[in-house]
């Protein structure tokens, strides 16, 4: 899909409801307060139009961390991935392009979101953590002055010229050079969202340091240790990019910082 269509595409998702899988969903939007910012934070609550809650589960597990992730699709597959019944992977909140939050579940539960080699182990590590997934396509493929996401080359997402869309790195990460770029408006959603599950949760607003936020945890015992935000790449070796050196990371530290 075009990075140019994507608007589209997540407005047809909000006005509808219908995911990729023609699956039908209730959207409400619920407003909650940050505690301690005495600012306000919309929420999207999205659930099935027929009940069904089989992709988490509903117990609650205290939680240590927030680990961030990015979909490598576009938003109504992302939906329809997430809330596969069944399937048990699943994350609590999902943020479009436009920066809206989708809720599917309360984060007082837990899904699996890590892998079955999770550094720390997939049940335990998931469970203690609240996941994030940013709707954003991953890495890129060049050809020619073109732009094309792993799934096809024939799935352009944009020219070389068209630079908003996606950024270059000086030195690839983990084989890879190029990556879409995330909006300035999940950027604010995701600040935002930070602000308030680290106060409501008493997580430590707290960040891997230097290249430790691109490089996987040590140890079981680091990974379980670790209480603040992290991401999916500190716990798996290979075959994850989410999130690397292409995200603003003095933006979102900056913002979730700030007082």
């Amino acid at each position: 899909m075009r990075a140019t269509s994507i608007s589209q595409h997540e407005k047809s998702f909000r006005e509808n409801g219908i995911d990729s899988f023609g699956k039908k969903f209730i959207i409400t939007p619920e407003t909650v307060n940050i505690p301690g910012d005495g600012k306000k934070l919309t929420l999207l609550d999205l659930r099935r139009d027929v009940p069904d809650d089989s992709f988490y589960y509903k117990e609650e597990v205290p939680k240590k961390r927030i680990v961030l992730h990015f979909t490598a699709g576009y938003l109504k597959g992302d939906i329809a991935t997430l809330t596969t019944p069944y399937y048990h992977v699943s994350v609590p909140f999902i943020i479009a392009r436009s920066g809206d939050i989708y809720n599917p579940w309360a984060s007082k539960y837990w899904s699996y979101h890590l892998g079955a080699d999770a550094i720390g182990g997939n049940t335990e590590m998931s469970s203690s953590s609240i996941a994030i997934e940013i709707s954003n396509i991953g890495f890129l493929v060049k050809d020619g002055t073109n732009f094309h996401t792993i799934y096809s080359k024939d799935d352009v997402y944009c020219t070389q010229d068209e630079r908003g869309y996606y950024t270059e790195l000086l030195t690839p990460y983990r084989g890879q050079r190029y990556y879409a770029a995330f909006t300035n408006a999940q950027y604010n959603s995701l600040i935002s969202l930070l602000r308030y599950l680290t106060a409501r949760y008493n997580i430590p607003r707290k960040f891997l340091a230097g290249d430790d936020l691109f490089n996987t945890f040590s140890s079981a015992q680091e990974a379980a240790g670790f209480e603040g935000i992290c991401t999916h790449v500190n716990f798996r070796t290979t075959g994850k990019w989410d999130i690397g050196p292409a995200f603003n990371w003095k933006k979102v530290i900056f913002g979730v910082w700030k007082k």
